[in-house]
């Protein structure tokens, strides 16, 4: 009797197992899937910020070579190489400009290769001397004007990055100006993220990366021809160069590939994994040969994917489980139906189902109310998602005015080295006019600066929420300001509209700003590539309401992109461009500021944005 009930129950057993399988199975592959395309997301994040950080470090000296040419003593020196009296002086000039600088050393070199003049000129192992003819950046400065170079030093063993500049009169090149660089701070600053990077030359060896052990290591095997090269150039000066033990696993979308990086010894103290399964993700550096490549941990990814994959396993088998019961509770009820029992027992049923109802109904209350906290929660939860997409977005303007601002920031930097070295020698001169001149320059300088760091530290600074007197001209023109640069850069005529006296409006003025910046973004995205672009930006009072309007003149908006202009996700850029949620969340900030924003195609062509919000008395000065 027990045998013949197994055999009857061992279907079902089987058809259980085989739905537990293939549910996990199905939310392992899903999860799985998922994880890895939100780790693409925040690796070409990280790819930005890393790319702009390295690129920032090396901006910082690239004038530097160039500027040695404007001292008359470092060309008389070349003239006259064998011209003992200038040597000192101009020994003594490089140590000081390379303290000043923070730069590993500065030299000399003559057109034969011969270093003439170096600010380690107090040291044993000076430069002073030495044949370089052989190492590439000379070389590619003389045949080019500039030369860049990532290597080993000969001398002391230092790693860093060469930038040499040529030196010439008005009739021949005399020599060449090296400066090199230390990145080991950059490293250090990388080494404190959430993912490990590299960067690799084009030969497919580390030469920066944020793990100690994976430095001077290679991504691929290296041929006798490339060895011996090495060996004449003596780029990583002789140092053994072994594998890295990356292998790639699966080739992805987007360029992304999952590889393996094999533990070899003991397992390196750092804050993320170094071995195991990861997410690569590369880009070529502009202007290097350099690949700047970004490795995600698979981890945290299968582990959700097996916690999911077990739940759904669970999951489908409390869901096969209750529909037994239920098929088996059918039957009963059948079967009870079918007896036909007494008047007294019909009424006892009659009784325990209105018990039931009646628990039923006490718990659906419990559910409701439930519910109702629940729905609170979730609205709490998404203002506090917006806030943080705004404050997301504000970070991607600013990384997308960076190069600008870095432009910005090196021309006062290299007027500023130029104009305090002359005011020294305007000051031993006794040319105090001169000098009074120079400081007042420098100060002027200074101020640009202060203007543009504290415009973005305003803008960039996260908004406390509290609504107050808003002067929308004011708002306006702040919103200009960040966006100065793109402006200039592509020539936009802009015309401006502000009624007097200025309106204002109750609201948070950070958060306004950045729907301006969005608004007025979009629309130069809009006239990218027009030869003549222009910008009309207008504010007008109707009533109790303020108007503020931003039209561009390019080619107007499609029907379809009309239909679904405040849906989220949707965009009409190109992938990897936006991820079409600038307007959605600007629609809500100005909803919660009790207004509306809308958009359509402007009669004369192009597209136009408008939002109305209530207009507030000014405030009283203090």
């Amino acid at each position: 009797m027990s045998s013949r009930r197994s055999l009857r129950h061992l279907p079902i057993f089987i058809l259980l197992l085989v739905l537990m399988g293939l549910s996990s199975f199905a939310a392992h592959r899903i999860a799985q899937q998922l994880g890895i395309a939100d780790l693409q997301a925040t690796g070409l994040h990280r790819l930005d910020l890393y790319t702009a950080s390295l690129e920032r470090e090396i901006g910082k000296y690239a004038f530097l070579p160039g500027t040695l040419g404007l001292e008359r003593d470092v060309l008389d020196l070349l003239r006259k190489p064998v011209d003992n009296k200038l040597a000192p002086q101009v020994n003594a000039y490089l140590e000081q400009l390379n303290d000043r600088a923070g730069t590993l050393s500065i030299y000399v070199i003559d057109a034969s290769g011969h270093v003439v003049a170096s600010s380690n000129w107090r040291r044993a192992d000076s430069f002073i001397g030495e044949d370089l003819s052989f190492r590439p950046y000379f070389r590619e400065a003389i045949d080019s004007g500039n030369g860049r170079f990532f290597g080993i030093g000969t001398t002391r063993g230092e790693p860093g990055y060469y930038l040499a500049s040529t030196l010439a009169d008005e009739s021949r090149t005399l020599g060449v100006a090296v400066i090199k660089v230390s990145l080991e701070q950059l490293e250090k600053s990388w080494s404190t993220v959430e993912a490990p990077v590299m960067v690799t030359d084009e030969n497919g060896v580390v030469i920066l990366g944020s793990v100690a052990d994976w430095k001077f290591t290679t991504l691929r095997p290296l041929d006798e021809n490339t060895r011996s090269a090495f060996d004449q150039t003596q780029q990583y000066n002789r140092r053994a160069l072994k594998p890295l033990g990356l292998k790639e696993i699966q080739e992805l979308d987007h360029g992304a590939r999952l590889v393996r990086i094999a533990k070899e010894g003991p397992e390196m103290v750092t804050v993320y994994p170094v071995a195991g399964r990861f997410l690569a993700q590369s880009r070529p550096l502009p202007g290097t040969p350099w690949t700047l490549t970004v490795l995600s941990h698979l981890e945290q990814v299968d582990d959700i994917a097996q916690s999911r994959a077990a739940l759904a396993g669970v999951g489908a088998a409390f869901l096969f489980m209750l529909g037994l019961m239920l098929d088996e509770r059918r039957r009963h009820l059948k079967d009870r139906l079918a007896a036909r029992e007494a008047l007294q027992q019909a009424h006892d049923e009659l009784e325990r189902k209105v018990d039931e109802r009646t628990a039923d109904l006490s718990a659906a209350n419990h559910l409701l109310q439930d519910e109702i906290a629940e729905r609170i929660r979730a609205e709490r939860t998404l203002r506090a998602a917006q806030d943080e997409l705004v404050q997301a977005g504000k970070l991607a303007v600013i990384g997308q005015l960076s190069t600008g601002i870095a432009h910005e920031l090196n021309q006062p930097l290299a007027a500023l080295r130029t104009l305090s070295g002359n005011g020294v020698r305007f000051l031993d001169r006794g040319d105090l006019t001169t000098t009074r001149a120079n400081l007042e320059r420098i100060a002027q300088l200074v101020d640009r600066m202060g203007l543009i760091t504290g415009q973005l530290r305003a803008f960039a600074r996260k908004s406390s929420g509290q609504l107050q007197a808003v002067a929308l001209c004011s708002a306006l023109d702040n919103a200009l300001a960040l966006l100065e640069q793109r402006l200039s850069e592509r020539g936009i005529n802009i015309v401006r509209h502000c009624p007097l006296p200025e309106p204002f409006s109750l609201c948070d003025a950070n958060r306004l700003e950045q729907v301006l910046v969005n608004l007025i973004g979009n629309a130069l995205d809009a006239m990218d590539g027009q030869s003549a672009p222009c910008l009309e930006i207008s504010c007008e009072t109707i009533g109790q309401q303020a108007r503020l309007t931003v039209r561009d003149h390019g080619p107007g908006l499609a029907e379809e992109a009309l239909a679904h202009l405040f849906e989220p996700f949707f965009t009409t850029k190109e992938a990897g461009v936006g991820l079409g949620l600038g307007l959605t969340i600007s629609a809500g900030i100005v909803r919660d500021f009790g207004g509306t924003l809308s958009g359509a195609n402007h009669p004369a062509g192009g597209a136009i944005f408008t939002l109305e919000i209530p207009l507030t008395a000014e405030p009283r000065k203090p």
